[in-house]
């Protein structure tokens, strides 16, 4: 199980290019993968989608990339066509004042725009081997912090999951005791009413329909059947979330019927004890991948 928040930062010089990598996520109910890199190294994104991927199911990711050569291979052409132009129009301007050619300095041609333009070569397979050692160590890193938070989630996760089985145990055994409170509930009213002529029949009839309004068995059936498959996922699925928020749903619905059922102070209270129990547990599946 891994947690959904996760970062990690490394930077070196590889063969003259300094090279930093920066990787960080944050909770989302999808994947949804950002690269941040200079446009030369483009070519390279889908192969760091595809890797990233592979290591992450879910989760807001963000990967900044950046790369600085210490000495730059660069080229600068001109475009002679522009020179003369600009040296023209200058020559005709300085005439106007009165100035000669020699007036005009060679930088004010120079700086002209499109007189000179430079070049930088890239090549984005030559970049990914200096940048790729950094991007997986960045990248192990990573998974290793979100692992690490992760093992953090599924102890607390267990924990109140273990809270969520007592409630349903308490829940099972208060069952025959509220059918009993029950019973002497009812006959108590027929023996106010009746005194003596009080049918028996008549009170496991009453009784009998009150069970069936308030009984709660198929309730703690179905909830113990929530919670086992919730224990599953948390012990067995190595991206547990979705499947956790959707049992919780399920599972919430009963413990919500249980107590619509409730007639009696300490069951309401369990049922109190098991809602905090399980809204802490959806709540820990959104930080979950």
């Amino acid at each position: 199980m891994n947690s959904m928040t996760g970062y990690s930062y490394a930077e070196c010089v590889v063969e003259g290019t300094h090279v930093s990598v920066e990787l960080k996520s944050v909770n989302s109910r999808f994947l949804d993968l950002s690269v941040c890199m200079p446009s030369f190294l483009n070519p390279l994104e889908q192969r760091i989608r595809e890797a990233l991927s592979k290591k992450i199911l879910r989760g807001k990711v963000d990967i900044n990339i950046r790369v600085r050569d210490e000495s730059p291979v660069t080229k600068v052409s001109v475009d002679k066509n522009a020179v003369l132009s600009f040296y023209e129009a200058i020559r005709e301007t300085a005439s106007a004042i009165g100035k000669t050619p020699d007036d005009i300095p060679l930088s004010l041609i120079i700086s002209q725009e499109g007189v000179l333009t430079v070049f930088h070569e890239y090549d984005a397979e030559l970049y990914w081997k200096k940048i790729s050692g950094v991007f997986d160590s960045v990248l192990e890193s990573f998974c290793a912090d979100r692992e690490r938070e992760g093992k953090n989630l599924k102890r607390d996760l267990l924990e109140k999951l273990s809270c969520l089985d007592q409630c349903a145990s308490f829940f099972e055994k208060w069952q025959p005791k509220m059918e009993t409170k029950f019973r002497e509930t009812i006959t108590k009213k027929f023996n106010e009413l009746l005194a003596d002529r009080a049918d028996e029949n008549r009170i496991m009839q009453e009784t009998a329909a009150m069970l069936v309004k308030y009984t709660i068995n198929e309730e703690i059936i179905r909830l113990k059947s929530h919670l086992e498959a919730m224990r599953k996922e948390i012990e067995e699925n190595p991206a547990p979330g979705k499947r956790l928020d959707f049992i919780c749903q399920e599972a919430n619905r009963e413990i919500n019927t249980i107590g619509s059922k409730n007639q009696f102070i300490e069951v309401g209270q369990m049922v109190i004890t098991a809602k905090d129990a399980l809204e802490n547990i959806r709540e820990q599946s959104k930080n979950v991948e």
